[in-house]
């Protein structure tokens, strides 16, 4: 076969993202649109579609993270984390309109995978132990036992406590909204200067070869 028949048969395209990765990360965009406006209902009660958002956020997280070492090579984490001087010079490089364009994640795009992950753990955790302190979820016995504890003493540091829970909770949660904002506008400035359209690769699976 000469060089040209060869070039003629070469892919256009290969296969970058498997479904675990692709349906994960559909799953977690519409996951979270959920959870975070039934944050509260006006009741102050907690809204069922936020509590079992949460629990599938979290199931999606765990799942992630174990794919993250067990899938194949674009979504392991060894394939993409690097340090912050990496991801920095990266940034760098693609607002000069140079940097160089890798098959999976880039330096900055696998920090931010890696700081969703941590950001919307810590927020389902922390959603959890609030849940909890109400005398429900998984955390339920726990929380009674505050609850008593609390009201023997006036209820006022009990109360402090959920407080404080409650609002660290929003924080992550806002802190994480921030991040998909900046990861929106990464993926943005990435595919217009790779020329190619990373939505529809994480939607299709597949990028450009070359």
């Amino acid at each position: 076969m000469n060089r040209t028949s060869w070039k003629a048969v070469e892919p256009q395209s290969v296969a970058v993202w498997d479904p675990v990765v692709r349906i994960g990360h559909w799953l977690l965009v519409v996951l979270f649109a959920i959870v975070y406006l039934t944050a509260e209902e006006e009741s102050g009660s907690t809204n069922v579609l936020h509590v079992w958002g949460g629990y599938a956020i979290g199931a999606i997280v765990v799942l992630r993270v174990l794919w993250g070492f067990a899938g194949p090579q674009y979504a392991r984490f060894s394939s993409f984390v690097c340090g912050p001087a990496a991801s920095l010079r990266y940034l760098v490089d693609l607002v000069g309109g140079h940097a160089r364009r890798f098959l999976g994640h880039s330096p900055a795009g696998g920090a931010m995978v890696i700081a969703l992950l941590v950001f919307l753990a810590a927020t389902v955790a922390t959603g959890v132990v609030a849940y909890g302190e109400r005398g429900k979820g998984p955390l339920a016995a726990d929380g009674a036992a505050i609850a008593t504890s609390a009201k023997a003493e006036e209820g006022s540091e009990g109360k402090k406590g959920k407080e404080i829970i409650a609002e660290v909770h929003g924080v992550l949660a806002n802190i994480t909204l921030g991040l998909i904002i900046l990861h929106v506008l990464g993926v943005g400035v990435a595919s217009y200067a790779h020329r190619e359209n990373l939505v529809a690769a994480m939607v299709s699976g597949r990028k450009r070869a070359k």
